[in-house]
This record gives structure tokens, C-alpha cells and sequence, in this order.
């Protein structure tokens, strides 16, 4: 059977997937992926659920527990996956330009490792470009709060 669009679109998703899976050294309950793509300009982040903590990137040693091997947080490593990420994020617009579909203009991916369901939910509206003062961190890390307050 043929590849369609929707089968390399959720390949794409895949990799941010497996990037941030291997980051966190698959020691997490859920992974948080977002993605932007307003105005040519590209963005995204990530975030953790471990130990039934919300937790960033670079802060997963501050819930780990007794006896657990610490992670790296380097910076190279997060750039690493940062680039990656952000790679994909090309690829997607590569693959809706061939297809002539739209491009989302945000996409939010939960990932539960437990149960191995992936989550995502996409935008096509304008999240933070028309406001001076957002930025795509800013909507990264509303997020990021709205899912710290609910742990």
C-alpha cells in the first residue's frame, strides 16, 4: 500500500517523539512537544512528566529520587534535540508544500510513554505574531503552566 500524506506526517512526529524520548533516557511518564511555525519562522520546546513531576528540560535532575542516575541537561544536548525538533519541523513544511496542504501553524504532542499513545493538537490560527510583546516561548511556557498546575 501507498504512503499518503497522513503516514509521513505522523512519521515526522515520530522522530520529535523519539528525540525527546532519548533525551530523557526513556525515564519519563509523559513528554510535552511543542512546535512553531508563524510567519517563516520556526520554534519549538519541550517538556517532561517524570516522576509525576512537570518538569523542563534542563531542570529533569531536580525530581529525580533516591538512587536514580542523574540526566543530562547539557546544553549541546539540548540544542541537539532542539535541532532536531526543529529539522522535523522543516520536513513537515517540506511534506504540506508537496501535498498542498496547509501547514499548521502550531502543533502541541503529548506523549504517554506509559501506554505508548501519542496526543496532538493542532492550530492553523495565528498564536503570537500579531502581539508585540509574545513570543513562542511565551506560548511554550503557558503551557508548560497550565500542565504544572494540573500535576
Amino acid at each position: 500500500m501507498e504512503k499518503m500524506f497522513e503516514d509521513y506526517f505522523s512519521e515526522i512526529q515520530a522522530d520529535m517523539v523519539s528525540i525527546c524520548l532519548e533525551y530523557v533516557e526513556k525515564r519519563a511518564e509523559k513528554i510535552y512537544i511543542y512546535c512553531s511555525f508563524e510567519n517563516g519562522m520556526i520554534s519549538s520546546g519541550f517538556f517532561y512528566k517524570v516522576n509525576s513531576k512537570i518538569v523542563k528540560k534542563n531542570k529533569l535532575n531536580d525530581v529525580i529520587v533516591d538512587g536514580q542516575k542523574k540526566y543530562d541537561v547539557s546544553i549541546p544536548r539540548q540544542k541537539g534535540a532542539i535541532n532536531i525538533i526543529n529539522d522535523d519541523i522543516k520536513a513537515l513544511k517540506r511534506l504540506c508544500q508537496e501535498y498542498q496542504k496547509e501547514m499548521p501553524t502550531q502543533i502541541k504532542l503529548i506523549y504517554d510513554v506509559i501506554s505508548n499513545r501519542l496526543n496532538a493538537d493542532y492550530s492553523y490560527d495565528i498564536i503570537f505574531s500579531n502581539d508585540q510583546n509574545k513570543t513562542a516561548y511565551d506560548v511554550l511556557d503557558e503551557w508548560y503552566q497550565l500542565e504544572k498546575s494540573n500535576e
